[in-house]
């Protein structure tokens, strides 16, 4: 049968809980905390930062990165790597400098913008984390991290999720 309300196909099984509604609810889980995040961000001054430019302000890291190291850590392309780093130079969160190691090479390092916004992620992060804490109870929550630890034990945190869509 068709579920006209995604337009999905599901099966007309008696078991409440459906399999197909895990990834779901997990995904749902995650937007609720980013897009909280993103408008506690624009709230603290950071009004045109998007998912994906924390994603590549990560992959840049403390010491920075460059447009190869950052597409390969995002699992995209060099040349989609330099648009997001272009995006964010003009932003103020990225700039480019001479590689120490290779003076025919830049690397690309986070502005004192760059590092502010993602502190600030940090601590909206802990407090979306605390209100998920009082609506759920601390143990459950402790249990839910927990038990999404266990099931993906072993596993890297992919960032690529751009790549699901250009497959």
């Amino acid at each position: 049968m068709v579920d006209e309300i995604v337009n999905r196909v599901v099966e007309t099984a008696q078991d409440p809980t459906p399999g197909y509604e895990l990834p779901l609810l997990l995904f749902a889980g995650f937007r609720s905390l980013v897009d909280a995040l993103h408008r506690r961000l624009a709230e603290e001054g950071h009004p045109d930062v998007r998912p994906a430019h924390g994603f590549a302000m990560q992959a840049v890291g403390a010491t920075g990165a460059s447009a190869s190291e950052i597409g390969r850590r995002l699992g995209v392309s060099k040349q989609a790597a330099g648009k997001t780093v272009d995006r964010l130079e003009r932003l103020g969160y990225l700039r480019r400098e001479p590689d120490p190691s290779d003076a025919r090479a830049r690397i690309v390092v986070l502005t004192d913008r760059g590092l502010d916004c993602l502190r600030r992620s940090a601590v909206i992060f802990d407090d979306l984390r605390a209100e998920w804490g009082r609506t759920l109870g601390a143990d459950r929550l402790e249990r839910l991290e927990g038990d999404l630890r266990a099931v993906t034990r072993g596993q890297d945190v992919r960032l690529d999720a751009q790549a699901w869509f250009d497959r």
